[in-house]
């Protein structure tokens, strides 16, 4: 998933997947989806993003790692 914020319009766009949308579904005013011919939803457009949800959650990130899970070093 990539995330885009454009602060001079105030839109934010979650890319959920590299197919090229060819619809659009308005799901509530300033919020639409993104969908392919056979309605996979391949991205999230919101706009006025900073009145509908609280930016820092989506533009910022943390790593969790688990122990468990195998580490491939690179040289």
């Amino acid at each position: 998933m990539k995330v885009y914020y454009d602060d001079e319009v105030d839109a934010l766009y979650l890319e959920l997947g590299e197919e090229t949308p060819d619809g659009v579904i308005e799901i509530s005013e300033g919020v639409n989806l993104d969908t392919t011919s056979e309605e996979r939803i391949v991205g999230v457009e919101i706009l006025n993003a900073s009145k509908k949800i609280d930016l820092k959650t989506v533009l910022s990130y943390n790593l969790e790692f688990h122990k468990d899970l195998p580490v491939q070093k690179t040289a």
